[in-house]
């Protein structure tokens, strides 16, 4: 039985992973890589014009676009394009994407489109590393000890859960910020203390942002001191107003792209996994 054919195209470590932990049962391709970023990868192959066609899918990085609507290829002096992707898939070829936007279902709008980032078993498995990659650069930023020290977390959602056990390993005084009874709730169960949002003071050494909406104005961040280091894990545009926390002397530190700049290869093996699970379905979830 032949092997359903998968391009890779575009993306950082973590897609070169994802590569590899499917390598064994797929015939996998790579394009919107320069050569010598993947040549730590011998035994991934380049995807070459003659095979436009005869791919049975597209796997997208996360983002899937970037800000001018290419593909984003971080690791490609060249510009890689929709169309350029598109033509590589045979009629009925899918594309697995992750954080697909509107502007890529309209550059393909004849093509099924599914977003991994989406899928529940993807969420909960790449909480951990990216929670993990977060109290990284918090111990890398900060000038004391996460022990002992005064954390606030807003939102509880899966990344937020996971940093609380995280924190909480490390000895630290860790809070949450919640909008609702819901919120509290969780926060209970993982042994940490709830407050409103509304109600946030300054009486933290670090913060960790994970709601994707603005959190942090310039009204809310004058409550905090200007030595409160705020690591924020949002979603693009994140929640974080970086020009008035500048104003104010206050770091912050943008850490979107977890955990494929701390843990690339478990991150590449989640996406691999979701992946193939998605394909074992038979795109169940394709939109």
């Amino acid at each position: 039985m032949t092997k359903p054919k998968i391009l890779i195209a575009g993306g950082d470590l973590r897609q070169l992973y994802c590569a590899q932990s499917l390598a064994g049962e797929f015939s996998i391709k790579i394009t919107g890589f320069d050569r010598t970023a993947a040549e730590a990868f011998p035994e991934l192959k380049y995807a070459e014009l003659p095979e436009n066609k005869s791919f049975d899918c597209a796997v997208l990085p996360i983002p899937a676009l970037n800000h001018e609507g290419y593909i984003h290829t971080p690791f490609s002096s060249e510009i890689l394009t929709a169309d350029a992707v598109d033509e590589f898939l045979s009629e009925n070829g899918k594309i697995f994407a992750g954080r697909a936007d509107d502007r890529l279902r309209r550059m393909l709008p004849h093509r099924e489109i599914a977003d991994y980032v989406n899928r529940e078993d993807f969420c909960l498995r790449n909480a951990v590393p990216t929670a993990e990659g977060a109290v990284q650069l918090a111990l890398e930023e900060l000038p004391v000890t996460i022990n002992g020290s005064e954390v606030l977390i807003v939102g509880m959602g899966r990344i937020g859960c996971a940093l609380a056990e995280i924190l909480k390993g490390f000895g630290a005084n860790v809070t949450a910020a919640v909008h609702n009874p819901r919120g509290a709730a969780k926060a209970r169960l993982h042994g940490i203390s709830p407050i409103p949002t509304k109600r946030l003071n300054g009486n933290y050494i670090l913060v960790f942002n994970t709601v994707p909406k603005m959190i942090f104005d310039r009204d809310m961040l004058s409550r905090f001191s200007p030595s409160t280091l705020f690591i924020d894990l949002a979603s693009h545009p994140g929640g974080i107003d970086i020009n008035a926390a500048s104003e104010l002397g206050i770091k912050t530190v943008t850490a979107q792209g977890l955990p494929g700049k701390t843990s690339p290869v478990t991150a590449g093996e989640i996406i691999g996994s979701t992946i193939k699970a998605m394909i074992n379905e038979g795109s169940d979830d394709v939109e």
